[in-house]
């Protein structure tokens, strides 16, 4: 029998659940229910398992995986899945109302279109679906939604070209970010899809991506020659001082999601991770999950890892969450309104409910 849990834990949980929060750094694909994809397997024909244990099995990636890659298999069948509109809004949906029923207040949501066109659907098809979804949610919620328009690496620069260009067709729908994701070890050199980085910018798309999962601080260094607000992950940048110092200058936040960093390996625990000395050293970061499903937890869950494991106050979790509405790709007549509510809720007595000083 699991023993009970403490009082004043139980109390602090529960103020960490209602505390506003905004996650910067959340994958579509990582993140479907598995409940959701049982169905979809089922009416898809897609080889999957058929019951909840196996379905489980197969979307939550092992803890931790033996490499990046690894952690990259978990995704194959949640795509496999997601290969048309009624399905990519369906999830979009569902992860939102995911979000709100966790105290998240701002969301972005990032996915790769191209992932989800092997079976015919269009680029614009499958940008509308998820844009669609996620309005839908977010105007029964209430939370603030924007996406991210991922490219991958691994693909072919003329064709992330071509999904830059359409997906700056989207700003009017959310879409208001552009991102380089996959298999860093193999193709570490995101000056490859420079054309792609200048037609999203060009097209008013706010630029992140994913630096530092393989290759450390060298890597994370390496994405600064994309000229992006945010990068995604970077926990090596610790390593480097003068990377340090150049990101604070330059007012660059690393969207940084410990679980899934230890789930990769890059590294050796979750107590491990640089993200409270980055954030003492004065480097700008958000804290997200990265993957609701593939790693398997909520942003309560891993607000509660950061004080407990990572040793972060509860002052300094709070000053994480509060930035990560300075640096989010909406405008400030959408992010001004929620600035307002976030710290109204710090000032009201609430924020230290239950949850202790430290």
């Amino acid at each position: 029998m699991q023993a009970p849990r403490d009082p004043s834990s139980s109390a602090r949980r529960a103020a960490l659940a209602a505390m506003p929060k905004a996650e910067l750094h959340l994958h579509l694909d990582g993140s479907l229910r598995v409940e959701t994809a049982l169905e979809l397997a089922r009416t898809r024909g897609v080889d999957a398992p058929r019951d909840v244990a196996g379905m489980r099995a197969a979307l939550v990636a092992p803890m931790p995986c033996a490499s990046q890659a690894e952690l990259l298999r978990a995704f194959d069948l949640p795509i496999a899945l997601m290969q048309d509109a009624e399905a990519l809004e369906r999830i979009a949906a569902e992860l939102v109302e995911t979000k709100a029923a966790d105290g998240v207040r701002y969301v972005e949501i990032r996915w790769g279109p191209l992932l989800h066109v092997a079976r015919g659907l269009s680029l614009s098809d499958g940008i509308a679906a998820v844009a669609r979804g996620a309005r839908d949610a977010a105007t029964r919620t209430g939370t603030v939604v924007r996406l991210i328009c991922t490219a991958l690496r691994s693909h072919d620069p003329t064709a992330n070209l071509e999904l830059a260009e359409t997906a700056a067709r989207f700003r009017d729908d959310g879409l208001t970010g552009w991102d380089l994701a996959g298999p860093e070890e193999r193709f570490p050199d995101p000056a490859l899809h420079g054309a792609a980085f200048d037609a999203a910018r060009a097209g008013g798309l706010r630029i992140t991506l994913h630096a530092g999962e393989w290759g450390g601080a060298t890597q994370v260094r390496r994405a600064l020659a994309m000229d992006p607000e945010r990068i995604a992950h970077g926990p090596g940048a610790i390593d480097d001082p003068a990377l340090c110092r150049e990101l604070i200058a330059r007012g660059v936040t690393l969207d940084l999601c410990p679980t899934s960093n230890w789930q990769a390996g890059i590294v050796p625990s979750i107590a491990a991770h640089p993200l409270a000395r980055l954030h003492r050293l004065g480097v700008p970061v958000s804290l997200s999950t990265d993957d609701t499903t593939v790693s398997d937890l909520t942003l309560t869950d891993e607000y509660e890892r950061a004080l407990d494991e990572i040793g972060l106050t509860v002052d300094e979790l709070w000053a994480i969450d509060r930035h990560a509405l300075d640096a989010a790709f909406a405008d400030r007549a959408t992010l001004d309104p929620l600035a307002a509510e976030f710290d109204a809720w710090a000032t009201s007595g609430q924020a230290a409910q239950g949850a202790g000083r430290r």
